[in-house]
């Protein structure tokens, strides 16, 4: 999983790697390339993991930690999220930029925009459709402006619907698509206050109406909720500040903090066979 720095926690800073128990194995590559890393994802094929490192860059690495392609660095690229598009192309979120990125999988050129710029205040995480639809999330940014909804584009990347979700407890932080086809959102409501209620809320796609909430039991005291990820077993998992937890998804039972590490500031986690 990636771990923040600087200004998003004063993290660790590094992609760390725990085991299946929950206990911490280390950091899964030492390269200085990554730096703050944000987004987390595996290739089509389960043989790169690809990083957004805040040095302004993407790298993919092989499961032995060892960075083998490498974007190079943007200037101010900002890159947060990042998740395959259906075409085959890795997609990051830019957030300065506010829009999305699509590069190749290779990384070997700087990619183009799948959205204009300023498509939305603050891009938080996005999911592909079934039919090719594009679903962004848009939340608050650190200078607290912005706005808590998802927008929708179609196959042509033409904006279908500019707030899908009108929920006046969302402030989205990520977003995945369910097994389903369902929303499924990370959401940290008020955005930034100490008494913030991190809950998991899955939505319809169509209308975009509230399916449920998930949510931790308090005693984990489980707060920034970022990186969302589905596993084996209908297993969803979260990970945010000081924990990673657990959901049975299809009953909703709550599973538990299966990682915890004090100063984690989690953003985005992968679960590896």
């Amino acid at each position: 999983m990636t771990s923040a720095s600087g200004a998003n926690g004063d993290g660790y800073g590094i992609l760390l790697c725990f085991f299946a128990d929950g206990g911490l194995a280390g950091p899964f590559s030492d390269d200085r390339r990554i730096a703050d890393p944000r987004g987390l994802s595996l290739s089509p094929a389960g043989d790169l993991v690809y990083v957004t490192s805040g040095d302004d860059r993407v790298v993919a690495l092989n499961w032995n930690g060892k960075v083998v392609l490498d974007s190079g660095r943007t200037e101010g690229l900002d890159a947060g999220g990042g998740t395959f598009a259906p075409d085959g192309r890795y997609c990051v979120t830019l957030r300065r930029r506010g829009t999305i990125l699509a590069l190749p999988p290779r990384l070997d050129t700087e990619g183009e925009p799948l959205l204009p710029d300023g498509v939305v205040p603050f891009p938080r995480g996005f999911g592909f459709g079934g039919d090719g639809e594009l679903y962004l999330s848009s939340g608050i940014g650190p200078s607290g402006q912005g706005d808590n909804t998802i927008a929708v584009f179609d196959r042509a990347r033409t904006l279908r619907t500019p707030r899908l979700v009108s929920d006046p407890e969302l402030s989205p932080l990520d977003l995945t698509i369910a097994p389903g086809g369902n929303l499924v959102v990370s959401s940290e409501w008020p955005f930034g206050s100490p008494s913030a209620q991190a809950t998991i809320r899955e939505y319809d796609p169509s209308t975009g109406q509230l399916v449920r909430v998930l949510a931790p039991e308090p005693t984990i005291e489980f707060t920034k909720p970022r990186g969302l990820r589905f596993g084996p077993g209908g297993r969803l998992y979260c990970v945010g500040r000081d924990h990673v937890v657990a959901f049975d998804f299809p009953t909703g039972r709550f599973l538990g903090a299966i990682a915890e590490l004090r100063r984690l500031n989690g953003q985005a986690l992968l679960v590896l066979p």
